[in-house]
């Protein structure tokens, strides 16, 4: 509630929040934050899921290369993964086009097209967040009785059917810290947007962290800032406890 720079600090009560709801930049931001968080959210569920129901199955050591495989990018720096990924989106060079150009279709300015650069860090930072919901998957599917499944085939139930009404419920526990912790993460998404976009372009993968740490180190707005913070604060407090609600179950393993 101030506008708090170097050298001055005056009371300006509710007019950051006024000035950032009337600044297109932050409305946009705001909106790019949330499209992240959708898209982020669903697909790290989809494929970590996917990927333990599958891993599951193999054996000790085929699980244990997987396990480690998913994992590696946790303990590695976002910087070099970052860095890793720009040289795969290179227009003329990276790995993308090139696949793209076996198959005979026309590359893509993966981060250089407004339309299709925010998907393109979205698939970026799934890559890396999946690998400790793996992990979470893979030991709460291992704690699911078998007899449930044995029961479940003897009164004619598929295996779709199987995984409906027994599989997914039982994970809900787990499903539910995955989505908070992967809700919070998304939100605060900052180094993947630092280097390889800058939030451009023309703001398209601008986010709130982004654009907080532009108003605060790169123009000196600390108040306004700080603000920001406040706001990104109270949506994350706000959507984790809906998804408390939402997601709250009784089952104990």
């Amino acid at each position: 509630m101030f506008d708090y720079g170097i050298g001055k600090k005056d009371w300006v009560g509710l007019d950051n929040y006024i000035q950032l709801f009337q600044d297109d930049v932050f409305v946009r931001s705001l909106g790019n934050t949330f499209g992240f968080v959708a898209g982020v959210v669903p697909l790290t569920i989809i494929v970590s899921l996917f990927v333990s129901a599958i891993v599951i199955h193999k054996s000790a050591k085929t699980a244990s290369f997987f396990r480690a495989s998913f994992y590696l990018p946790i303990v590695t720096s976002q910087i070099i993964l970052s860095a890793t990924w720009a040289w795969i989106y290179h227009p003329v060079n990276g790995i993308a086009n090139y696949a793209l150009s076996l198959a005979g279709a026309s590359p893509v300015m993966w981060l250089s097209d407004s339309r299709v650069a925010l998907p393109s860090l979205i698939v970026v930072v799934v890559t890396w967040c999946v690998g400790q919901p793996i992990i979470l998957y893979l030991a709460a599917l291992g704690n699911i009785p078998v007899t449930y499944y044995e029961a479940a085939s003897i009164d004619g139930a598929g295996t779709w059917r199987q995984f409906r009404s027994i599989t997914l419920p039982m994970l809900k526990p787990t499903t539910l810290y995955v989505i908070v912790t992967s809700t919070i993460g998304a939100f605060q998404t900052f180094v993947v947007v630092q280097i390889l976009t800058g939030g451009g372009p023309n703001y398209a993968t601008s986010t709130i962290m982004y654009l907080l740490y532009e108003t605060a180190f790169k123009f000196g707005k600390l108040g306004l800032a700080s603000a920001m913070g406040v706001i990104l604060a109270i949506i994350i407090s706000v959507i984790a406890f809906i998804q408390f609600k939402f997601f709250k179950t009784d089952i104990e393993y």
